[in-house]
């Protein structure tokens, strides 16, 4: 047996429970880790208070988590891994547990800490896969939406990268991080459209909405063609013709081990704000609700 976080319930962030639960095996091409760290990701809260209920009822309990990095100690059949390595990759049945499945396993290098090689997966896949959709490209003007959060700073830099002029809307407590970054960062609220065409005379090609603040249809007019707009935070999209980007087939799987390479060696920053043991799973959550945290949060089983 071994502990997990689990709920039996939908609710609040106390009907996370640390329990006892029986250690996982691995499945062809999977491998189990001994969990070093664990991702905590907004989908999670979703999860636990219910509002994902209408995709199909969880079949409780549920482990939550979908990142995770550790120490292998088991491996299925034809698992490109073995015991010994040290790895990260999306979860099969959760990660908030001291022993986890990973579907495919990516290896980490030594320079990458265990808390950002957990928090790399699910923020990073997003982003690749969202710029991929959008199709930006060198020479032209993407304007990025809650810049601030994991997966706004890494599209961020991965635009700058391939050439492409960032705008960014952000708070103002991450306006001076997100300019860092290689953007030009605006605020948001009241006003924003103003400050991006501002900072942006040239005009703006493509808009990657990762806030869901209620930004699409002023987003569609700015780039005058709804199939430009991406979110994957905000729910009416189709109501403004725009896409709605989640996980899937198209998620982006040949994009980890770059980012991870990238990361390790310095030129891809993931902000880690926060790390929780195991049982203040609650607190995480609760944290992360209230908007407190300015990175990611990782739990360390």
């Amino acid at each position: 047996m071994s502990k997990a976080i689990t709920i039996s319930e939908y609710g609040a962030p106390e009907v996370l429970r640390l329990s006892e639960v029986t250690v996982p095996e691995p499945g062809p091409g999977q491998v189990r880790i001994r969990t070093r760290a664990a991702s905590v990701n907004p989908l999670d809260m979703k999860i636990r208070s219910g509002l994902m209920a209408g995709a199909g009822p969880a079949p409780f309990p549920v482990i939550l988590g979908l990142d995770a990095a550790g120490v292998v100690d088991a491996v299925g059949e034809g698992a490109d891994a073995a015991v010994g390595d040290e790895v990260l990759g999306a979860t099969a049945g959760g990660g908030y547990s001291e022993y986890a499945l990973l579907e495919r396993p990516v290896a980490k290098p030594a320079a990458l800490s265990w808390e950002v090689a957990a928090s790399l997966v699910t923020v990073g896949r997003t982003a690749s896969r969202v710029l991929g959709q959008l199709g930006v490209g060198e020479g032209q003007t993407l304007l990025v939406h809650g810049a601030g959060g994991s997966v706004g700073v890494i599209a961020v830099q991965l635009a700058v990268a391939r050439g492409v002029t960032v705008i960014a809307t952000a708070g103002e407590h991450d306006i001076e991080r997100v300019t860092a970054l290689g953007a030009t960062a605006v605020r948001y609220g009241d006003g924003w459209v103003q400050r991006v065409e501002a900072a942006a005379p040239q005009g703006v090609d493509y808009v990657f909405d990762a806030s869901g603040a209620g930004v699409l249809a002023d987003s569609v007019a700015l780039t005058g063609d709804s199939a430009h707009v991406i979110t994957i935070a905000d729910m009416s999209a189709a109501q403004h013709g725009v896409r709605f980007s989640a996980g899937g087939a198209d998620q982006a799987e040949d994009a980890l081990p770059q980012l991870v390479r990238s990361a390790a060696a310095g030129t891809l920053t993931l902000p880690v704000w926060r790390t929780y043991p195991l049982e203040q799973a609650a607190t995480a959550h609760a944290d992360l609700e209230a908007h407190r945290n300015r990175g990611k949060a990782v739990l360390l089983p």
